[in-house]
C-alpha cells in the first residue's frame, strides 16, 4: 500500500528528530513524506533540512501562519498545504504530528489492517505520554477512538467524509463521519505510539473554550455537551474544563455537519452514553 503522510510542525526543534527518524525506521516505509514547516522560529527547519537530504522519499514546504498554537485550523490549514504538492495516486493518506515516536511496525501493521478488511477508512494505535519514568496510555479519549497526531485514513473514506475539517473538532467529527458513510474506525491496542507533548500542554490560553466550541459545532447538543464536560472534568481532576465547555458551546456560533449527520452523531452519543457499542 502507499502511504502518503503530512507532518504541519511549528517550533518542534525538541521533537521533530525523533518522529522522522521513527518513519525512516519503518519495516514498511511510507511512498512519500510531506512536512510542512509552519512559521517555525527555533532550529525545526534546519532539522527536516537534514532528513530531506537523506530521504528522497521525504520532502518539506515552509508557510507563515499565526505563531500561536491553537488546535483546529492551524493544524488543517497546514496540512492541505501539504496535500496540495502531492498526487492522488496513495491508498492511505496520514496525518501525523511532528512529537510523536511510531512503533517501527507501525506502517506495516496499519497496512494488514487495511488490507484484512476494505470497511476500514480509519486505523491508528494508542497514544502514551511518559509520566514519572514510565510510558502510560494518554488518557483523553476512549481507546475506540484514533488520535489526530497518528491517523491513517483510506483514500475513499477520506473523500467520502470531504477530508479534513478547517475547523476545532476536526479529528473527532472525521471518525463520527465515517461511521455516518459506513466505515468501520479501527484501533490496534498493540500499537503504542510514544507522545512526546501531552495534549493541551503548549495550547494557548485562548484555546480553553474550544473543546466546548467544538461540540456545539458538531452538533452534540447540550445535554451531551453537559455529559461530555463532567467526564473531562473528572479525567482532569479540573472544575475548570467543565466550565470551559460551556462556555465555549454558547461562545460558538456555526455547524460543520449538516442536521442529518447531527442527529446521527446524537444517536451515536446516546448509545456510548447508555454503554451501547458504537
Amino acid at each position: 500500500m502507499k502511504f502518503y503522510i503530512i507532518i504541519p510542525a511549528h517550533n518542534e526543534e525538541d521533537s521533530i528528530a525523533l518522529t522522522l527518524e521513527s518513519l525512516a525506521c519503518q519495516t514498511h516505509l511510507p511512498t512519500k513524506v510531506v512536512v510542512v514547516n509552519d512559521n517555525s522560529t527555533d532550529k525545526t527547519s534546519d532539522i527536516i533540512k537534514r532528513f530531506t537530504e537523506k530521504y528522497d522519499w521525504m520532502t518539506s514546504i515552509t508557510i507563515s501562519s499565526s505563531n500561536k498554537h491553537i488546535p483546529g485550523a492551524k493544524i488543517i490549514n497546514a496540512f492541505y498545504k501539504g496535500f496540495e504538492t502531492l498526487d492522488d495516486t496513495y491508498d492511505i493518506i496520514c496525518k501525523f504530528d511532528a512529537d510523536i515516536i511510531l512503533p517501527t511496525n507501525y506502517l506495516k501493521r496499519l497496512t494488514e489492517i487495511f488490507s484484512k478488511n476494505e470497511n476500514v477508512g480509519i486505523a491508528g494505535g494508542l497514544a502514551y505520554i511518559k509520566k514519572n519514568d514510565q510510558w502510560i496510555y494518554e488518557n483523553i479519549s476512549n481507546k475506540n477512538h484514533v488520535r489526530g497526531p497518528f491517523k491513517a485514513y483510506r483514500k475513499e473514506c477520506f473523500e467520502a467524509i470531504g477530508g479534513l475539517k478547517n475547523s476545532i473538532g476536526w479529528d473527532t467529527v472525521d471518525t463520527l463521519l465515517a461511521k455516518y458513510y459506513d466505515w468501520e474506525v479501527k484501533t490496534d491496542h498493540n500499537l503504542i505510539i510514544k507522545h512526546l507533548k501531552p495534549t493541551g500542554n503548549s495550547y494557548t490560553k485562548a484555546s480553553k473554550y474550544l473543546q466546548g466550541e467544538a461540540l456545539y459545532k458538531m452538533r452534540y447538543g447540550f445535554i451531551i455537551t453537559l455529559i461530555s464536560a463532567f467526564k473531562m472534568a473528572y479525567k482532569k481532576q479540573n472544575l475548570n474544563t467543565f466550565f470551559n465547555y460551556i462556555v465555549g458551546y454558547f461562545k460558538a456560533s456555526e455547524h460543520i455537519v449538516t442536521k442529518e449527520e447531527g442527529k446521527f452523531i446524537r444517536k451515536l452519543r446516546w448509545r456510548g452514553v447508555f454503554g451501547k457499542a458504537t
